[in-house]
C-alpha cells in the first residue's frame, strides 16, 4: 500500500506535506508574563540547515508566529526560504503585542488596524509578498472582536497578502462562527495521544477545514526521551511555571506521563517507528484533516519527525489498543 505523504489544507485546496514543522523553538528566548516562553538559546545557522533539510525531505508546511522570539522565528524562516519560497507553505500567527528589544510579549490585539500592521511586519521578516495561512494566535475572543478580525482577514485575502486564514483555538463553538468567511480554512488545536479534540475534529470534517496540531508530541514527552529524573534548564518554557504546561512541572516530567509513555511505547514503535513517529502516526490516523506540526531545533529532529511520513497513520488495531490502555490508566487515576 502506498502511503500518502500529502494532505490538503482545508477548503483552500493548498497541498501540503502531511506533517509540518512548528517553528516555536527556533525563535529563541522570549518571555510571557515575565517568564521564559521559548526553548532556550538557538543556533540560527543550525535552524537554517534544518529548514533546508525539511524541504529536501518533502516537508513543505512551516508554522511560525510573530510571538516566537518576538519576530526572530519568522526572520530565520524567511532567511532559510529566501531562495526556495515557492517550495514552502508558510503559516504564521498574530495577536500578541511584543517588544523586540526586551524580547517580551506584552498584551493582545486583534483589531483591524493591528492586523494590517502585524501582517506587514511578518511579510517583511518572512521576505515574501504573501502568507499562505495567517492565523489568529489568541485562543479566546469575544464574538464582536472575532467578527471584526475575520472581516479584516478577508480584506487581506482580497488584496492578495494572504491566501487563507485560520484560528488557533480549542473552542469548536467559537471557531464554527468563522466558517461563514470564505477564506477561513484552518483551526490550530492542541492534539496528541494524551489530549484528544473531537469537537474541533468534527467541525473540520463537517466543513472541510484543516486541523493543524500544536504540541503533537506533548512538548517532547511523547518522544520517549524523558525519565522521571530528567530536568530541563530554567530558560525552557517547560520549566517556567506556566499553568498551561501540563506534562512538566518546574522543568521535571510529570511521573504519570512518563508512566503512560512507557505503557504504550511498544504500540507507538509498531513497524519500526520511534516513539515520536508513532505519536505522529496516531494523529495522522485520528482524522484525514489533521496536520501535526512538531517543533525542532536540529536536523536530527527534522529527520526523525518527517521520517514518520514513510510509515503513515498507525493501524486501526494499534489505535484501539492505545486508547484502551490510556482509558484504563485515566480511569484508575
Amino acid at each position: 500500500m502506498t502511503v500518502s505523504k500529502k494532505r490538503i489544507l482545508g477548503r483552500s485546496g493548498i497541498k501540503v506535506s502531511a506533517i509540518g514543522l512548528g517553528c516555536w523553538a527556533i525563535g529563541g528566548p522570549f518571555t510571557l508574563d515575565g517568564r521564559p516562553d521559548g526553548y532556550g538559546d538557538v543556533d540560527d545557522a543550525q535552524s537554517t540547515r534544518a529548514i533546508e533539510l525539511a524541504l529536501d525531505l518533502g516537508g513543505t508546511l512551516f508554522d511560525s508566529a510573530d510571538a516566537y522570539g518576538t519576530g526572530h522565528s519568522e526572520t530565520v524562516l524567511g532567511h532559510a526560504l529566501r531562495h526556495r519560497r515557492a517550495e514552502a507553505v508558510i503559516a504564521t500567527k498574530f495577536g500578541y503585542t511584543y517588544d523586540e528589544t526586551t524580547k517580551a510579549l506584552l498584551a493582545t490585539d486583534v483589531s483591524p488596524a493591528y492586523i494590517d500592521w502585524a501582517s506587514a511586519q511578518s511579510l517583511k521578516r518572512l521576505r515574501t509578498d504573501y502568507i499562505d495561512l495567517y492565523q489568529i494566535h489568541v485562543g479566546d475572543l469575544p464574538d464582536d472582536a472575532a467578527d471584526a478580525a475575520g472581516e479584516a482577514l478577508e480584506r487581506l485575502a482580497e488584496q492578495g497578502r494572504i491566501r487563507a486564514w485560520g484560528w488557533s483555538t480549542d473552542d469548536a463553538q467559537k471557531a464554527a462562527r468563522m466558517v461563514r468567511f470564505p477564506h477561513f480554512t484552518a483551526i490550530q488545536q492542541e492534539l496528541n495521544v494524551f489530549r484528544d479534540g473531537p469537537d474541533v475534529l468534527d467541525l473540520c470534517a463537517r466543513d472541510n477545514l484543516a486541523s493543524l496540531n500544536r504540541s503533537p508530541l506533548a512538548m517532547g514527552m511523547l518522544t520517549g526521551k524523558f525519565s522521571a529524573s530528567s530536568r530541563l534548564p530554567g530558560d525552557d518554557v517547560r520549566a517556567a511555571g506556566h499553568s498551561w504546561v501540563r506534562h512538566f512541572h518546574d522543568g521535571k516530567p510529570r511521573r504519570e506521563y512518563v508512566a503512560r509513555v512507557e505503557a504504550i511505547r511498544d504500540l507507538l514503535t509498531t513497524g519500526g517507528r520511534t516513539p515520536a513517529q508513532g505519536a505522529l502516526g496516531w494523529i495522522l490516523a485520528r482524522s484525514p484533516h489533521t496536520l501535526p506540526i512538531p517543533g525542532f531545533k536540529s536536523e536530527a529532529q527534522v529527520r526523525e519527525n518527517l521520517g514518520a511520513l514513510a510509515f503513515g497513520p498507525l493501524p486501526p488495531d494499534v489505535m484501539a489498543q492505545i486508547d484502551a490502555i490510556l482509558d484504563k490508566d485515566l480511569a484508575h487515576a
